[in-house]
């Protein structure tokens, strides 16, 4: 067998996408002379769903935002939000306050009234009670006062006296005497003349004598008891005259004190109603006012804040600032925090509530606006979701039925009026999260009607790499960095393409961007750089992997110390170099893996030793009989393969999944039947289909920076390189010392389109796959095959053959 020529490798042009950033004008030297923008790179289809939610008014236009952490979906919408007034055109705000409800004080009303109108009347009220509590009793505290109360009460006391008078009278005239016992009452006695009758003395007298004493005073006691009566009356009629009395005194205070509030808000109804409403309630508690006790009205008084009645205060729960629509984040969003909640208070051992402890929350605040949140926060605390549900339904905050399914309790002293609601909300979340929302509550989807789809990376053009100058930009001028150079920020886009694994696109995780940018800045300002150079870029990375890599440096100290057996130069039979990828939650590096692959006799089954010991995923598995049906296409077409394989990857402890190790197998199987052996300076990665044909995998980066450093580990030759799937050309984002190793030949990397592109370059002959045409839309088939004799797949049939034909004296295969 001759020989094949290898095939040619890439060129270093093609193993990494330098940024040439044409777009930007050859003056512009820096990020200072870049416009930032006030909008988030990238993210246009995110962008239109939020404009298109905040225009809608109707019901259940609220958005679900869905994207990893990361990509700026916060930011974009705040950029957003304070760049446009999705609710202007004439909308307008309003400050809600709470007051007392004078007929019922459990149900304290709401005021509407507009932006910043609530705390100037919250002033003007306080210092309409402060003005009261002086000069009400004040007005009571004078002569011409005291003069008609006392004419009042002489007037009464005249009436009584003359009542009383008479009946004294006529009972003296009966020798009865009316006289009033030291504990107040009035009591008839019977009289010998001049000193009340004795037991002796009565019973002297006769009995008509008697029986006329005892009949003058029970009709006297009669009489009596309707002086009596009349007296209650008298009182009564007394005590509303005092009271009308106190009225018109208290009303010319009120009305000369309560004129000009009541001009500056004549025109808001809702207002004028209170202002009457408190204006009859004063009057009809006066004593509060005028009370010398004030231990008797602490409690009314009671307060943390004035010295004024509490039943008159305004609790101001939202104040808006007129013209601007208020944006609230919720970061804790637990139940109170959300909805608001009622506080108790404790004033001297007495526990109360009332509407002046009311207390807002997220929802009240956002009232008007926008209110965002964070999905799985809010899902994770209870009550929240079915709380946040049923404000959206019925677009009303009401804190009494909300309290009471979070105490699970009957014993809320307060049961408020309703406040209307018109807010936006904004979930942010992942995709899972979207997912379980959409399949468990059917509600989700009538109250959150707009998904917000953020995208993960942007097509990487000349427009959008200067775009993309601009958003590093920006970063810099919020966060107030060193600026950078022109070659820094290609460096950063470039950086950007790896992470988006794509030479043709740009990372839209901003996050890491921005961390990139401070490490850089802090790295320049270390050096007392007065700007941010590609250097500084190098190094902020470098350091990020010093971080975290142990777990990488371990893995490769097995390679030094020969703990993990594997061979960068010679040939094998039945063994190749294939590549992996092992991640941690901040890291993701490459590592060759030897896999190899042994014959025996049997039935023509590839065994998966992984899979049958429980450390092979399905993906893996699947690959493995995709690989075996390629084979049985190819070797076994006319009868049953006679040789049982086992694959495994060597010194592989823990799980194996993916199907990028599909082509390797393959390989490690071909050369164990052809007893050809494989080149191990070389390693590949790579599924396959049915056909044969390489399908692309992911990590093609850290699966030959991996090799490449495991190969300087075990000593460099010029000939050591890696085989990739072509599909994955565009994803080659390579570090440095690659590239340069690729340019000055001391390294390969093969790009190959089908299977036997692998075989030949491992082996260095022909695959030698015959009879080989396109069937129905160009889809690659296999017709009868009969394989060169001097082909790895002839050699192989020919082996298979002769296996045929000379079978064992026991073909039995050993069980596994």
């Amino acid at each position: 067998m001759s020989k094949l020529p290898i095939s040619s490798p890439l060129s270093s042009d093609q193993l990494y996408r330098q940024s040439t950033l044409n777009n930007l004008a050859p003056e512009c030297k820096s990020t200072k002379h870049l416009t930032p923008l006030d909008e988030i790179v990238g993210q246009e289809r995110a962008q239109q769903a939020v404009e298109f939610a905040m225009s809608m008014k109707d019901k259940g236009y609220n958005i679900y935002a869905i994207g990893r952490n990361g990509l700026g979906k916060r930011t974009m919408v705040m950029r957003y939000l304070n760049r446009h007034e999705p609710n202007g055109h004439g909308h307008t705000l309003y400050d809600w306050c709470y007051v007392n409800n004078f007929d019922e004080a459990r149900t304290p009303k709401v005021l509407k009234v507009p932006a910043g109108m609530g705390t100037s009347l919250k002033k003007d009220v306080e210092k309409l009670m402060v003005r009261l509590v002086k000069a009400l009793p004040l007005a009571f505290d004078n002569e011409m006062y005291y003069s008609r109360a006392e004419k009042l009460k002489s007037l009464l006391a005249g009436k009584q006296e003359a009542a009383l008078q008479g009946l004294t009278t006529e009972a003296k005239e009966s020798n009865v005497s009316l006289t009033i016992t030291p504990q107040g009452s009035y009591e008839l006695v019977a009289m010998n003349g001049e000193e009340p009758y004795t037991e002796e003395s009565f019973a002297a007298l006769t009995p008509k004598e008697q029986d006329q004493l005892e009949t003058n005073i029970t009709e006297l006691e009669s009489k009596l008891r309707v002086i009596v009566r009349q007296f209650t009356v008298w009182e009564e009629e007394y005590t509303d005259k005092q009271q009308k009395q106190d009225e018109v005194v208290a009303q010319d205070v009120l009305s000369h004190l309560t004129d000009e509030l009541k001009e500056k808000y004549s025109d808001q109804t809702s207002i004028k109603s209170y202002l009457a409403d408190m204006h009859t309630d004063i009057l009809d508690n006066l004593d509060l006012f005028l009370e010398d006790n004030e231990e008797q009205l602490a409690l009314s008084y009671a307060s943390l804040a004035k010295k004024m009645p509490r039943r008159y205060q305004i609790n101001v729960l939202i104040h808006q600032d007129e013209g601007k629509m208020p944006i609230v984040i919720e970061e804790t969003p637990n139940y109170h925090s959300i909805f608001g909640y009622i506080e108790n208070a404790t004033f001297k051992g007495t526990i109360f509530s009332d509407f002046s402890l009311i207390r807002p929350g997220s929802l009240h605040k956002a009232n008007g606006g926008v209110l965002m949140i964070d999905a799985a926060k809010v899902l994770e605390q209870p009550y929240v979701w079915d709380g946040l549900k049923r404000a959206l339904r019925s677009r009303k905050l009401s804190l009494s039925s909300l309290e009471r399914e979070v105490t699970l309790s009957g014993t809320i002293s307060l049961d408020p009026e309703a406040i209307p609601l018109d807010v936006k909300i904004i979930l942010f979340g992942d995709y899972q999260t979207y997912q379980l929302l959409q399949h468990y509550d059917p509600e989700f989807g009538e109250l959150f009607r707009v998904t917000a789809d953020f995208e993960d990376e942007m097509p990487r053009t000349d427009k959008s790499e200067a775009q993309y100058a601009q958003f590093i930009s920006s970063i810099v001028h919020d966060n107030k960095m060193l600026h950078c150079d022109r070659n820094a920020i290609k460096r950063i886009i470039e950086f950007s393409s790896r992470q988006a694994d794509h030479q043709n696109k740009l990372s839209l995780h901003s996050a890491d961007i921005a961390n990139l940018l401070r490490e850089s800045n802090y790295c320049a300002r270390a050096a007392n750089a007065n700007m941010i150079r590609v250097g500084h870029v190098e190094q902020a990375l470098h350091n990020h992997e010093l971080r975290v890599c142990r777990l990488k440096d371990n893995v490769m100290q097995s390679f030094v110390n020969g703990t993990t057996l594997i061979s960068t130069q010679d040939n094998v039979v039945g063994q190749v170099n294939a590549l992996s990828v092992i991640s941690t939650s901040n890291h993701q590096f490459g590592a060759p893996n030897r896999i190899t692959a042994t014959t025996a006799f049997g039935e023509g089954k590839v065994f998966d030793i992984e899979r049958k010991v429980d450390l092979g995923g399905s993906i893996h598995s699947k690959g493995v009989m995709i690989l075996s049906a390629y084979l049985a296409s190819i070797l076994g077409k006319t009868a049953k393969i006679p040789l049982t394989t086992h694959i495994t990857f060597e010194q592989s402890y823990g799980g194996v999944d993916g199907d990028s190790a599909s082509m390797a197998e393959l390989c490690a199987i071909i050369s164990a039947f052809s007893e050809l052996p494989i080149r191990q300076d070389i390693a590949i990665t790579g599924s396959m289909n049915q056909f044969g044909e390489a399908q692309p995998i992911g990590g093609v980066n850290e699966k030959i920076e991996g090799f490449f450093d495991v190969c300087v580990i075990k000593g460099r030759t010029s000939t050591q390189g890696v085989i990739i799937p072509q599909s994955n050309v565009q994803n080659l984002m390579l570090r440095s010392d690659i590239v340069d190793a690729v340019k000055k030949g001391q390294f390969n990397i093969w790009a190959i389109e089908h299977v036997t592109q692998a075989i030949e370059i491992l082996t260095g002959y022909s695959a030698g796959l015959a009879n080989l045409h396109s069937g129905v839309n160009g889809t690659t088939t296999m017709g009868q095959l009969e394989h060169p004799s001097d082909s790895i797949f002839g050699l192989a049939q020919s082996r298979l053959n002769l296996l045929r034909l000379d079978k064992p004296s026991q073909p039995e295969e050993c069980k596994h």
